[in-house]
């Protein structure tokens, strides 16, 4: 697996994104760790029947988050990656496809899981395995966070649920989605800013919120956050299609109605959007990080957490 991204086997255009995220990217050496701790966790909380795919999602998880933030210790990686298996595991279960056909499962779901992150112990009833393994990341997060972190956090999961329940809701008639509305949507559903919010956390620092009113911040937030839901969307698409089916809610398809165009020169024009964020993500990155404090710290875990999406959509887990 290498630190590039590659063309999928439809050979449609793709971002050039060397100049911005060169590679090859910065690894923890706990890697491996990662993955064999994920596999258990997931042994814990049984959130993905295949073993196939439960091994796929814990190597993609291991060594994305590896570089996702190659300086943290081994216990944070830890429970960063729990994190973002529950994510990844709750959507491919049930958003999407799953959530579109029966939307009243979906919505019964995720009142579990407010439930427990508006701050009761226990959601009613028996937990479901996704309930469990939320309170179980909870719990460990209350620990480790700040409360402003740890509020600042469960309100980036909401918005990731809510993302879910949107996705789901249009994924079958997408032709009423607006460009605005989809950009505005995507970085939820794709759980990056939720992967910024968690970089506080797991590095050991706070922006003051005069830090984060800041307008080059905000270009960097927003750049990130486009980019790795536009790249997503590209690496995943022939996958998504593989059997002829309707690609429905993406950046592909939303440009292909917008400008009346085939899907050749609609990745054509979102790899120069792709191309157009990363330089602009690259130039924040560099203004800020060559500070001092927290500002730098930020501005460089944001450049770990852009370079792991251009890394792991080269990963088996997105190709057909």
């Amino acid at each position: 697996m290498n630190d590039t991204i590659r063309t999928d086997s439809r050979a449609l255009p793709m971002p050039d994104l060397r100049d911005s995220f060169p590679g090859p990217f910065p690894t923890s050496a706990y890697a491996d760790d990662i993955e064999r701790h994920a596999t258990q966790w997931l042994g814990t909380f049984p959130l993905v029947g295949s073993p196939r795919k439960l091994g796929a999602l814990a190597n993609i998880t291991g060594h994305g988050m590896a570089r996702t933030f190659p300086t943290a210790e081994r216990t944070d990686l830890f429970l960063c990656a729990d994190l973002f298996l529950w994510l990844t595991a709750f959507d491919d279960t049930h958003g999407e496809a799953a959530g579109a056909r029966d939307p009243a499962r979906l919505v019964r779901t995720i009142s579990e899981c407010v439930h427990l992150l508006a701050g009761h112990d226990e959601p009613p009833g028996n937990p479901s395995p996704f309930g469990a393994a939320l309170a179980d990341l909870l719990a460990r997060f209350g620990q480790l966070a700040t409360p402003t972190q740890y509020l600042r956090l469960t309100a980036h999961l909401r918005d990731n649920l809510l993302g879910i329940l949107w996705e789901a809701h249009h994924i079958g008639g997408p032709d009423h989605v607006t460009m605005s509305d989809y950009r505005a949507m995507r970085p939820h559903t794709v759980f990056v800013r939720t992967l910024m919010a968690t970089a506080e956390i797991a590095l050991r620092y706070e922006l003051t919120e005069q830090d984060r009113s800041l307008e080059p911040v905000r270009e960097l937030q927003t750049a990130v956050a486009d980019l790795a839901g536009w790249i997503n969307d590209l690496a995943s698409y022939a996958k998504e299609t593989a059997d002829d089916g309707p690609a429905s809610l993406n950046l592909p398809s939303l440009l292909m109605r917008q400008h009346g165009c085939d899907i050749e020169e609609a990745f054509r024009l979102a790899s120069r959007m792709c191309e157009q964020r990363a330089a602009v993500a690259a130039a924040r990155i560099a203004e800020l990080a060559a500070g001092e404090g927290p500002l730098s710290i930020h501005a460089q875990a944001l450049g770990s957490i852009a370079s792991s999406y251009v890394w792991h959509i080269d990963h088996s887990r997105y190709q057909t």
